[in-house]
């Protein structure tokens, strides 16, 4: 069976009946500097949903790049305590570090 069609049809006529039952429900949105007036809630409840997914695509992004090995920028070697210089770069010695 075809589950994810399935549970798609599901989702969708649970959206459907949501639209139709807040079809004269309206709401006031104000930006602060402007408002829209008398929108009706679906589209509300929708736009709050959308936006929430594409605040969650770079995560989602960056799981999968990490998943299939992807590159992405390292702190630094396992195990190694940052602002420790590997060589000794002691005054008495006449190195400071520059290459």
């Amino acid at each position: 069976m075809p589950w994810r069609l399935i549970q798609f049809i599901v989702i969708f006529v649970l959206f459907f009946f949501f639209i139709m039952f807040n079809l004269k429900n309206t709401c006031d949105i104000s930006f602060g500097f402007a408002a829209i007036k008398d929108l009706p809630v679906f589209i509300t409840a929708f736009s709050s949903f959308i936006i929430g997914l594409l605040c969650a695509l770079p995560l989602a992004i960056g799981r999968k790049l990490r998943e299939k090995g992807g590159k992405l920028p390292k702190a630094g070697k396992p195990g190694k305590k940052f602002g420790k210089p590997d060589g000794d770069f002691s005054a008495s010695n006449g190195q400071y570090g520059i290459n």
